[in-house]
């Protein structure tokens, strides 16, 4: 028989697991249900928010009745009068409770803690220190916190600077409960907020030019579109295995055989590979498919939304990541990649044979899989020697056509593929193609690249006969591209690693 009791203790031995705050907790819990209130009623009628309040307060106006509600930040007990801080959604106010004005609900306010969720309805008034607070003249508990919050203090010093004590910084407890974070670290929710600005322009950017905003599947039985490994998952009501999708492009570009004439989506992806300051294994992304464009076109595409969604989101085409100012103003650097290759390493690598690419790498250390071929060799080289010197944003452009099995063959360059990459702060922030819409040519790299899986390529990508056959009722010349969000985000938002752009990102289970 297996022992579950460590996944599902009992009431008892959760209780024997509490701390000695948490016992207190409960016991205000007991204390308030005894004075017949509700600890957990079911609404409020909040009309106003901290924020507001404090920007629109005027010393002469009349006076303003105002119902507020939020989380019990700091609590200051005065015999027959206290003072508390109430945290909202968009800050802070000091709240002013007087035992006379409550009766009652005052006496209760002492069974209360910080992180408790109240509601006060009362009135506007400056106290005699000048801080714009709210007279306190219904007092109602909306939630209980039987968890301490870590304690976070705060004090501004001469200079007017915020200075905190004992922040809630520890790594893993902040990625584990973001709850908790997103109460006591106001710089993490500023984050989240701009995140949802970045997709918000966006989409408004794309929209207002009459682009088509679609939904294709997450569950395919085929994984395409990217050179990467997929997750697999089983579908008992078929009975068949599908992978979560990797990249949208193959169902996109069926869409555009279909009719419309630019179509866009954002969505999560998922790809299993290795995690680090720039990769998560759950990401999300944005592709778009336009039809009768090709790359050129999309790089000056590319360039004017960026730049439209920094003014958008930070007021500037100027952003600060660390120590780095980026200029995200059109028009953009263009560069070949083995340009750039050589520029940075002295090493000319066009033409060259997979025996004299690994010769190269090898005087670059470079570290080369022995399973990968020409198209991975030139990609590892790029990425360890030349892509963390690109820091503002550049295009590399005309890649090998073995890099690149979707895009269409370079119209002056034989060897090359009409692509590029967005590069900034040493990480791609986009890819794109003018797209392969020959279904021979497809098939024909398709089939390369199932040569190169069978070398032992595990990114390889595989042959999607559905997808072909599309192909050849004719897809018209097309541009696509997919942009990163959360490396976005992270440019945007000043964050160095792309966790702290993500709300839950995946980890060990704790137990």
């Amino acid at each position: 028989m297996t022992d579950t009791t460590k996944d599902n203790p009992t009431k008892e031995e959760h209780d024997a697991e509490l701390s000695d705050q948490m016992v207190r907790r409960r016991e205000e819990l007991d204390g308030l249900k005894k004075m017949g209130i509700d600890p957990f009623p079911l609404a409020y009628d909040r009309t106003d928010f901290s924020k507001d309040l404090i920007e629109t307060f005027r010393d002469d106006a009349p006076v303003r009745e105002v119902s507020i509600a939020g989380r019990l930040m700091s609590i200051r007990r005065m015999g027959k009068a206290s003072f508390c801080h109430v945290m909202d959604s968009k800050g802070k106010i000091q709240v002013y409770l007087k035992k006379d004005d409550l009766g009652p609900p005052y006496d209760a306010f002492k069974l209360m803690d910080i992180g408790d969720v109240v509601g006060i309805k009362g009135y506007l008034f400056r106290t005699k220190m000048g801080e714009i607070s709210v007279h306190a003249r219904e007092f109602i508990l909306l939630a209980k916190s039987l968890r301490p919050l870590p304690v976070v203090k705060e004090k501004t010093d001469e200079n007017g600077q915020k200075i905190v004590f004992d922040p809630f910084s520890d790594k893993e407890l902040r990625y584990r409960q973001r709850y908790v974070d997103l109460i006591v670290n106001e710089n993490v929710r500023k984050v989240f907020i701009k995140r949802s600005k970045v997709i918000s322009a966006m989409r408004k950017y794309l929209d207002a030019r009459g682009y088509l905003e679609v939904e294709t599947p997450i569950l395919q039985p085929l994984y395409g579109g990217a050179s990467a490994r997929p997750f697999k998952t089983h579908h008992n009501a078929l009975d068949f295995d599908f992978f979560l999708r990797i990249a949208d492009e193959l169902y996109l570009k069926r869409l555009i055989v279909g009719g419309y004439d630019g179509v866009y989506e954002i969505s999560k992806d998922f790809r299993n590979e290795g995690m680090d300051r720039s990769h998560n294994p759950e990401f999300t992304m944005m592709e778009l498919y336009v039809t009768y464009k090709d790359y050129r076109w999309m790089m000056e595409l590319v360039e004017q939304m960026i730049h439209e969604i920094a003014v958008t989101v930070n007021g500037s085409a100027r952003v600060t990541l660390g120590s780095l100012e980026i200029d995200f103003t059109p028009p953009w650097k263009r560069i070949t990649m083995f340009d750039a290759i050589k520029e940075y390493t002295g090493k000319e690598l066009r033409g060259r044979n997979e025996a004299d690419l690994r010769k190269i790498a090898n005087e670059l250390h470079v570290e080369i899989d022995p399973g990968i071929g020409v198209g991975g060799i030139i990609d590892e080289i790029f990425g360890e020697r030349v892509e963390p010197h690109l820091l503002q944003p550049t295009f590399i452009m005309d890649y090998p056509v073995e890099m690149s099995p979707l895009a269409k063959k370079h119209r002056t360059e034989p060897g090359l593929v009409e692509r590029f990459e967005g590069i900034v702060n040493g990480k791609e922030i986009c890819n794109a193609f003018s797209e392969l819409n020959d279904p021979i040519d497809q098939r024909a790299r398709f089939e390369e690249q199932m040569r190169m899986k069978e070398r032992g390529d595990e990114e390889a990508q595989v042959l999607d006969e559905d997808f072909l056959r599309a192909l050849e009722y004719g897809m018209p010349p097309t541009a696509g591209l997919g942009i990163g969000i959360d490396r976005l985000t992270m440019l945007f938002a000043n964050q160095e690693s792309i966790r702290d752009v993500i709300l839950f990102p995946q980890m060990k289970p704790e137990r």
